[in-house]
Protein backbone atom coordinates (compact mmCIF):
# COMPACT_ATOMS: atom_id res chain seq x y z
CA UNK A 1 0.00 0.00 0.00
CA UNK A 2 1.41 3.41 -0.96
CA UNK A 3 1.92 6.23 1.53
CA UNK A 4 -1.02 8.13 -0.02
CA UNK A 5 -3.25 5.05 0.27
CA UNK A 6 -2.31 4.68 3.95
CA UNK A 7 -3.01 8.38 4.59
CA UNK A 8 -6.45 8.20 2.96
CA UNK A 9 -7.39 4.92 4.67
CA UNK A 10 -6.45 6.45 8.02
CA UNK A 11 -8.29 9.71 7.29
CA UNK A 12 -11.44 7.88 6.19
CA UNK A 13 -11.32 5.97 9.47
CA UNK A 14 -11.88 9.31 11.22
CA UNK A 15 -15.08 10.13 9.27
CA UNK A 16 -17.94 10.48 11.73
CA UNK A 17 -15.73 11.76 14.55
CA UNK A 18 -17.50 14.75 16.17
CA UNK A 19 -16.00 18.22 15.87
CA UNK A 20 -14.27 19.23 19.11
CA UNK A 21 -11.96 22.25 19.17
CA UNK A 22 -8.32 21.29 19.96
CA UNK A 23 -9.15 17.56 20.14
CA UNK A 24 -7.42 14.74 18.25
CA UNK A 25 -9.12 11.51 19.30
CA UNK A 26 -10.56 9.26 16.60
CA UNK A 27 -14.23 8.61 17.29
CA UNK A 28 -14.33 10.99 20.27
CA UNK A 29 -13.51 14.41 18.83
CA UNK A 30 -11.24 16.33 16.48
CA UNK A 31 -10.85 19.68 14.81
CA UNK A 32 -9.12 20.11 11.45
CA UNK A 33 -5.62 20.17 12.95
CA UNK A 34 -6.53 17.28 15.23
CA UNK A 35 -7.51 15.21 12.19
CA UNK A 36 -4.17 15.85 10.47
CA UNK A 37 -2.32 15.13 13.72
CA UNK A 38 -4.27 11.89 14.14
CA UNK A 39 -3.53 10.79 10.59
CA UNK A 40 0.16 11.55 11.18
CA UNK A 41 0.14 9.35 14.31
CA UNK A 42 -1.75 6.56 12.55
CA UNK A 43 0.56 6.46 9.54
CA UNK A 44 3.94 7.75 10.74
CA UNK A 45 4.02 7.39 14.55
CA UNK A 46 4.73 10.09 17.11
CA UNK A 47 3.84 13.65 16.23
CA UNK A 48 6.88 15.78 15.35
CA UNK A 49 6.09 18.47 17.95
CA UNK A 50 3.64 19.26 20.71
CA UNK A 51 0.84 21.61 19.69
CA UNK A 52 0.27 24.48 22.12
CA UNK A 53 -3.29 25.57 22.96
CA UNK A 54 -4.90 27.72 20.28
CA UNK A 55 -8.03 29.77 19.88
CA UNK A 56 -10.62 29.31 17.12
CA UNK A 57 -9.49 32.56 15.46
CA UNK A 58 -5.98 31.12 14.82
CA UNK A 59 -4.23 34.41 15.62
CA UNK A 60 -6.30 36.19 12.99
CA UNK A 61 -6.24 39.53 14.87
CA UNK A 62 -2.43 39.50 14.70
CA UNK A 63 -2.45 38.33 11.04
CA UNK A 64 0.07 35.67 12.05
CA UNK A 65 0.22 32.58 9.78
CA UNK A 66 0.94 30.16 12.65
CA UNK A 67 -0.74 27.16 11.02
CA UNK A 68 1.08 27.70 7.71
CA UNK A 69 4.47 27.93 9.45
CA UNK A 70 3.74 24.78 11.45
CA UNK A 71 2.78 22.84 8.33
CA UNK A 72 5.91 24.05 6.54
CA UNK A 73 8.10 22.76 9.39
CA UNK A 74 6.90 19.17 9.02
CA UNK A 75 5.36 18.77 5.57
CA UNK A 76 6.71 19.36 2.07
CA UNK A 77 5.14 22.41 0.45
CA UNK A 78 3.96 21.94 -3.13
CA UNK A 79 2.48 24.10 -5.83
CA UNK A 80 -1.26 24.48 -5.23
CA UNK A 81 -1.90 23.24 -8.78
CA UNK A 82 -0.03 19.94 -8.23
CA UNK A 83 -2.88 17.99 -6.67
CA UNK A 84 -2.31 14.47 -5.42
CA UNK A 85 -4.26 12.11 -3.21
CA UNK A 86 -3.00 12.39 0.37
CA UNK A 87 -2.00 16.06 0.16
CA UNK A 88 -2.69 18.31 3.12
CA UNK A 89 -4.66 21.38 2.04
CA UNK A 90 -4.49 24.67 3.93
CA UNK A 91 -7.46 26.96 3.38
CA UNK A 92 -7.92 30.70 3.82
CA UNK A 93 -11.58 30.98 4.77
CA UNK A 94 -11.74 34.74 4.12
CA UNK A 95 -9.63 36.66 1.60
CA UNK A 96 -8.38 39.01 4.31
CA UNK A 97 -7.93 36.32 6.99
CA UNK A 98 -5.12 33.99 7.95
CA UNK A 99 -5.11 30.44 6.62
CA UNK A 100 -6.75 28.42 9.38
CA UNK A 101 -8.48 25.32 8.02
CA UNK A 102 -6.89 22.00 7.01
CA UNK A 103 -8.06 19.04 4.99
CA UNK A 104 -6.60 15.98 3.27
CA UNK A 105 -7.21 15.50 -0.46
CA UNK A 106 -8.93 12.13 -0.90
CA UNK A 107 -9.73 12.20 -4.64
CA UNK A 108 -8.32 14.04 -7.66
CA UNK A 109 -9.60 14.30 -11.21
CA UNK A 110 -13.03 15.43 -12.36
CA UNK A 111 -14.65 14.88 -8.92
CA UNK A 112 -12.01 15.92 -6.37
CA UNK A 113 -12.79 15.44 -2.67
CA UNK A 114 -11.17 16.10 0.68
CA UNK A 115 -11.56 14.93 4.26
CA UNK A 116 -11.73 17.54 7.01
CA UNK A 117 -13.14 18.26 10.45
CA UNK A 118 -15.68 21.01 10.06
CA UNK A 119 -17.44 22.83 12.86
CA UNK A 120 -21.06 21.71 13.09
CA UNK A 121 -20.41 18.63 10.92
CA UNK A 122 -17.52 16.66 12.44
CA UNK A 123 -15.06 14.78 10.26
CA UNK A 124 -16.56 14.46 6.78
CA UNK A 125 -15.52 13.81 3.20
CA UNK A 126 -16.60 16.71 1.02
CA UNK A 127 -16.44 17.54 -2.68
CA UNK A 128 -13.56 19.92 -3.35
CA UNK A 129 -16.00 22.23 -5.09
CA UNK A 130 -15.04 25.52 -6.71
CA UNK A 131 -15.86 27.53 -3.54
CA UNK A 132 -13.54 25.29 -1.51
CA UNK A 133 -10.82 25.08 -4.18
CA UNK A 134 -10.53 28.84 -4.50
CA UNK A 135 -9.79 29.03 -0.76
CA UNK A 136 -6.72 26.78 -0.94
CA UNK A 137 -3.78 28.89 0.25
CA UNK A 138 -1.16 26.12 0.30
CA UNK A 139 -0.71 22.44 -0.46
CA UNK A 140 1.66 20.07 1.33
CA UNK A 141 2.76 16.46 1.04
CA UNK A 142 3.51 14.22 3.99
CA UNK A 143 7.29 13.74 4.26
CA UNK A 144 7.35 10.01 3.59
CA UNK A 145 7.23 8.97 -0.07
CA UNK A 146 5.51 5.97 -1.61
Amino acid sequence: MSCADRVIAEARGWVGTPYVHQASARGAGADCLGLVRGVWRGVFGDEPEAVPPYTPDWSEPQRDEILWRGAARHLQQKRVEDAAVGDVLLFRMRASGVAKHLGIQSEVGPLPCFIHAYSGHGVIESPLSRPWARRIAARFAFPVGD
